[in-house]
């Protein structure tokens, strides 16, 4: 299988390896005017507009399998790596401690040997830290997660329990209330991740945790993989879930990437979109 794509946008059409092509985006050296981190997700969707679908056991949704790929994987290692820190949810860390979710991060799989060694020459950690985003607060942090320094920031609604807080604390790191009684506000976030001297930060969490931080203004880019399938189905999830925004948020293209190669020759288009 040739290990290219093809360039849309910008003009002009070339030729280029799909190894690094998002790493060659350079999100570390990214400015932000405002002298904020740099804020970035990513989702891989099917042409009708899934990201999840029902988990064939039957708790939860899950990454369709049809829509998954390995040209994909690779490119979610390459944001990946690019991380100082990765939000997440408390969702996650329930999965990962049930043995349902695995590292973000995949250093130790042969095939991204590569990205360690790029994180080692940046002079950055093995593994980003997590930034977890919860209003309960209900969930375990496994040992694995905060090995070898790794820290964890936890991002809470108002009036959180205080035992609660101090429980994980103690164990995992530290609680900041950022928002009312009702949800985590982004840009208050964002802001105290800047503060504890974070750059670059990705957010691997689902679409509510998207809706965030649209709606706070803090998202800076957006990189999609429409993988060239169509699934139907209910329930499902999109990239987006939450209350309509008062304005529609722009949206202007960075680059655009054709994979024909990608699942049996159907193909996918990799998309990034810069917050207008």
């Amino acid at each position: 299988m040739l290990n290219t794509v093809i360039q849309l946008y910008p003009l002009p059409a070339a030729e280029r390896p799909l190894t690094n092509l998002y790493l060659h985006h350079n999100l570390r050296r990214l400015n932000q005017s405002s002298g904020l981190p740099f804020v970035y997700a990513n989702f891989v969707v099917s042409l009708d507009g899934r990201i999840a679908i029902p988990h064939p056991a039957g708790h939860s949704l899950t990454v369709p399998k049809a829509i998954a790929n390995d040209r994909d994987w690779r490119l979610f290692q390459e944001l990946t790596a690019q991380a100082d820190i990765i939000i997440s949810s408390g969702r996650y860390l329930r999965d990962y401690a049930d043995g349902r979710a695995q590292e973000i991060l995949q250093t130790d799989d042969p095939r991204f040997a590569d990205l360690r060694t790029w994180r080692e020459e940046q002079g950055l950690a093995p593994l980003p830290d997590l930034a977890i985003i919860s209003g309960s607060l209900n969930f375990p942090i496994p040992d694995i997660l905060t090995a070898a320094g790794r820290r964890v920031v936890i991002f809470t609604t108002a009036n959180p329990d205080p035992q609660r807080v101090r429980e994980l604390e103690t164990h995992a790191g530290q609680v900041i209330v950022a928002g009312d009684d009702i949800t985590v506000d982004g840009a208050q976030m964002v802001q105290s991740l800047h503060d504890l001297g974070y750059r670059t930060i990705y957010s691997a969490a689902g679409p509510r945790v998207l809706h965030l931080l649209l709606q706070s203004g803090v998202l800076n880019r957006l990189y999609l993989t429409y993988a060239n399938r169509l699934l139907g189905g209910f329930p499902f999830a999109a990239i987006v879930e939450g209350q309509t925004f008062p304005t529609a948020v722009g949206m202007t293209l960075h680059s655009l990437y054709h994979d024909p190669q990608a699942l049996d020759g159907l193909g996918q288009l990799f998309a990034a979109y810069n917050h207008a």
